[in-house]
């Protein structure tokens, strides 16, 4: 019998090994982004004052330009197109009013720590509030789940 299991085994190992592999970098990536700048130079201004309410709601430059954010500093964690995978909150899933403004920019500004662990990172160091409300502007315009 210990020979069936040796040989069971030696048959998995690749498939094992493999498997591992390609599940290590999903385990690793959550928090360990390290926060890449957004261009916003195509993108009107909004000066040093934090705006409450997304300016580029519906802004087809800002959604180009914060597809472009989201894919070099959120996708990792919260999915391509914003389709989660439960690692992260779907971020299709939040409201386009006001609260969920505010509420995304102080995430995206302060990022998540618990206990200890980072979550998210923050952004308020690398990127501006062009480049969040741009990144908030192209994920209210993904379809809802």
């Amino acid at each position: 019998m210990h020979r069936a299991i040796r040989s069971a085994l030696r048959s998995l190992t690749p498939a094992i090994l493999l498997m591992g592999s390609l599940a290590s970098p999903l385990v690793l990536a959550h928090g360990d982004v390290l926060p890449q700048p957004v261009d916003v130079s195509t993108l009107k201004p909004l000066g040093e004052t934090l705006l409450e309410d997304n300016p580029y709601r519906g802004d087809a430059e800002a959604i180009k330009v914060g597809t472009s954010g989201y894919a070099q500093n959120c996708a990792r964690c919260h999915g391509l197109q914003g389709m989660s995978g439960g690692m992260s909150p779907d971020l299709r899933e939040m409201d386009s009013d006001r609260e969920a403004d505010k509420y995304f920019l102080g995430v995206t500004m302060r990022g998540r720590t618990r206990n200890g662990k980072v979550y998210m990172p923050p952004f308020k160091d690398t990127m501006s509030q062009e480049a969040i409300w741009a990144i908030r502007a192209y994920v209210e315009s993904l379809p809802k789940p």
